[in-house]
């Protein structure tokens, strides 16, 4: 029989094959290996002259019908009296092992592989093998040495292989098939629609290339399904290895998984799982990580590869159904198998998260492969703002405060930490509200003043610290900005982190009261990410304090993510960012971390013909000190449309509080004119934090066969605005209220001097940009396949002016001016 190759590292076969025990805080198995890279450093530094580190090795394993080519670089190889000695240095925030027993076996594993790997190049009868500790908290070591014999090595090498031996051998019948599957696949479709040939065509090139491709594609064309299949017959012909989707909202998660669908219809082969965040998919009442408060965490690695074994098995499209499914059978958490199946899939679908947010990108599980993986963003017009959030932290003074009490007995170092930020936060209140103008000042702020302002740390810092100083600017009503990190707060920041680490670290299920417990895994976790966004602070940051009764909210806000953008997505093999409403597309480009000089753009027009689509323009003032005024012929316009008969609406206004003013004015007019008025004229409003199934039956109030006619009023820029699929008569009227600007306040004001700062026009790039592609994605609601037909209607006398024109889609500036009495 052929000799199969399965390659691998060290790290993948022994966590794999070792991995036990219980989920815990703060620690997977996955990552326990990779954690403190400074505390390796520190220990490699007193190694001797004659020492070696991060040592490459590797052993040829013949096992069954499988040659397992297996590598990995050790941290050290030493040069003791007793011979030479593989050393495996591990950091942990928990409590060291009093014992080489109580070290577990994982690591051992991986030590004795390495210690295998040297012995038999270098023809040894016998080798060292140590463990060094390393406390995070403390800095304390410990070290454990076992000899083995070569034969003892090379047992517990075959072990280890052996135990990797079903799902190798499963993987690899997989991937054969999947090879084959993906290069015999045919377009799902009988014909590529307009435009879509040409998509698909550009995002082969840019995956064969090895290039990054940012693609405005209009609404109807079949943008999922011209992505998804040029990236899988590229994965046919071994140019990639694995695939990633990524998407904003469940709707559209929800079209990747029927395009994968559809393409399995015709003969493709291929894992696919989608990824649904924690607090969704937990089957708990609450999410809590622990073997004492969850079933699913108790014996979690114990039972995981049985677990995923089954469902690669059985299963192709690993949804949340299925995830859920499986890991209720095997009694594990589906959050955390949803993870670990996404480390044997061909293709993840999810959240922009998990590739670009520095708290929960899975960094281990693309580093290895991220040289043979592209990344698809659909919808990327939301990546800037969702960029902004990522790269943004704060904290609030009276969580601190509440730790500071809450940790009192129990913890008098965590609460005296907490203590110090709390002060630190208190003298800043009290400095800016000294030197904050009076109330009403808030819109002509204080640009041009530059405060400084003293703070004196907490008492038990302050005779080593100093008198720090601050510089902030004044916004009016206990707001101020700085320019500059403030390295005082950071400092106190630091000392907080690790009590509280140790804290949780030693009582993982919590001490006191649940609510205490909690808001302390929080507050750290909140805290690390300061600190995090701290390290990459610099002129496209600026820190906010708000001040508001006895609270304190400071901010680290990310004026500018492009360039983070550009750094998390390095490494991997392509990326495709694509979208309806990338426009203005060199702003898209630029946001996005694009390089004009080196990435390619793609602008494909609208297939759909011109008599299709009705838009109109009214007018009338939707400025906020003009809203009052504009409700009535709003209402008005609205019930001379639906008294026409158009059918079923849309209705998108900037706020809720302006939609349910209109949307009650309309109702009244609806009265007042019954005789006019269709009785079978039905209307439904959308509300602030509707709950799935609220969200499901307003999509499903809008069906096309239905007697009369519904009109649904929504939020533009919410839930209901983007990524839903009406077609037909199901929808055949939008009108959209404004020109969806974002509401003027103090970051967006900073937006726009930075960016006027650095030579762009700050205004459009704070507000014009991002309002007019909420317009434009509220108006791509209508006109969803080649056979519909539909009226827009545009509501602001802004849309006759620049440069609001000029970002109209090309096939909404042929519009009408309606003539309502205004």
């Amino acid at each position: 029989m052929e000799q199969r190759t399965i390659q691998l590292s060290v790290r993948e076969l022994v966590e794999y094959a070792y991995r036990s025990g219980d989920l815990t805080f703060g620690f997977r198995a996955a990552s326990a290996l990779t954690q403190g890279t400074k505390i390796h450093q520190a220990v490699q530094a007193e190694y001797g002259e004659m020492d070696e580190k991060e040592l490459y090795l590797s052993a040829e394993i013949p096992f069954e019908s499988f040659l397992f080519l297996i590598d990995g670089r050790c941290d050290g190889l030493l040069q003791t009296d007793q011979g030479v000695m593989i050393d495996e240095i591990k950091s942990t925030s928990g409590m060291l092992p009093n014992s080489a027993e109580e070290s577990p076996e994982v690591h051992w594993a991986q030590a004795i592989c390495y210690g295998y790997m040297y012995a038999f190049k270098m023809e040894l009868d016998s080798m060292l093998v140590r463990l060094t500790y390393v406390s995070v908290a403390t800095g304390e070591r410990r070290a454990f040495v076992r000899r083995l014999t070569v034969a003892e090595l090379a047992a517990e090498m075959h072990d280890a292989v052996n135990a990797y031996f079903p799902y190798a051998e499963l993987r690899y019948a997989h991937a054969q098939r999947r090879a084959a599957s993906a290069q015999a696949l045919s377009f799902p479709f009988a014909a590529y629609r307009p435009g879509q040939r040409k998509l698909a065509g550009a995002v082969y090139q840019a995956i064969s290339d090895g290039s990054k491709l940012f693609a405005k594609a209009p609404t109807g064309i079949g943008k999922t399904v011209s992505t998804l299949f040029p990236a899988v017959k590229a994965m046919g012909e071994g140019r990639l290895d694995h695939l990633v989707y990524l998407t904003a909202k469940t709707i559209t998660r929800t079209a990747a998984e029927d395009a994968f669908a559809l393409m399995e219809k015709g003969g493709l082969h291929l894992h696919v799982v989608t990824l649904t965040a924690k607090d969704k998919i937990c089957f708990q009442e609450e999410v809590r990580c622990t073997k004492e408060h969850c079933p699913y965490a108790d014996g979690y690695y114990d039972r995981i590869n049985g677990a995923l074994l089954d469902m690669l098995r059985s299963e192709t499209r690993m949804t949340r159904a299925v995830i859920e499914q499986y890991a209720y059978k095997h009694r594990v958490c589906p959050f955390e198998m949803s993870l670990d199946a996404a480390y044997a899939a061909d293709a993840m679908i999810g959240d922009y998260n998990y590739i670009f947010d520095p708290r929960i990108s899975l960094k281990r599980l693309f580093e290895e492969r991220k040289r043979h993986t592209a990344v698809l963003v659909d919808e990327a017009h939301n990546l800037v703002d969702r960029g902004r959030e990522m790269y943004s932290a704060e904290l609030n003074k009276g969580d601190y405060l509440q730790l500071m009490r809450g940790y009192k007995m129990l913890n008098p170092a965590l609460s005296s930490a907490a203590k110090a930020v709390n002060d630190w936060l208190l003298a800043l209140r009290k400095k800016v509200e000294q030197r904050t103008p009076a109330a009403g000042n808030d819109v002509d702020r204080v640009s041009a003043t530059e405060l400084t302002l003293s703070f004196g740390v907490p008492e038990e810092a302050e005779a080593s610290e100093g008198v720090q100083q601050e510089k902030w600017e004044p916004f009016g009503n206990g707001q101020a900005v700085s320019r500059e990190l403030p390295d005082s707060l950071i400092t106190l920041l630091e000392p907080f982190v690790f009590e509280a680490e140790r804290e949780l670290g030693a009582f993982a299920t919590g001490r006191g009261e649940d609510s205490v417990h909690k808001l302390l895994t929080d507050a750290y976790y909140g805290t690390q990410h300061v600190l995090r966004i701290a390290k990459l602070y610099d002129e496209r940051f600026i820190t906010i304090v708000e001040c508001f009764k006895s609270e304190v909210r400071v901010k680290q806000l990310c004026l500018d993510p492009s360039l983070l953008l550009r750094q998390a997505g390095k490494g991997f093999r392509a990326h495709i960012f694509f979208s309806a409403t990338l426009s203005p597309l060199p702003y898209y480009v630029e946001m996005l971390g694009g390089l004009p000089v080196e990435d390619f753009t793609l602008t494909i027009p609208s297939p759909f013909k011109r008599d299709q689509l009705d838009v109109q323009v009214m007018p009338l003032s939707t400025r906020y000190r003009d809203r009052e005024q504009s409700i009535q012929p709003i209402a008005a316009m609205l019930l001379e449309i639906s008294t026409a008969g158009q059918g079923n609406m849309l209705v998108f206004l900037p706020s809720y509080d302006y939609m349910n003013k209109v949307f009650e004015r309309f109702e009244s007019l609806l009265g007042e004119h019954s005789e006019a008025a269709s009785p079978r004229l039905r209307t439904i409003v959308q509300t602030s934090a509707m709950p799935e199934e609220e969200r499901e039956a307003f999509l499903q109030a809008f069906q096309a066969d239905q007697e009369g006619s519904l009109i649904g009023f929504a939020v533009m820029g919410g839930i209901f605005s983007e990524g839903i699929d009406l077609v037909g008569e199901r929808l055949t009227g939008v009108v959209v209220v404004g020109v969806g600007l974002p509401q003027i306040g103090m970051e967006r004001d900073v937006m726009r001097d930075y960016y006027e700062q650095s030579g762009r026009n700050g205004f459009h790039y704070a507000y014009v940009y991002p309002g007019m592609n909420k317009v434009q994605q509220a108006g791509g609601r209508l006109i969803r396949s080649e056979n519909d037909k539909g009226t827009l209607v545009l509501v602001d006398d802004r849309y006759l002016l620049q440069p609001y024109h000029r970002l109209l889609p090309e096939e909404w500036q042929h519009f009408t001016v309606r003539r309502d009495r205004l």
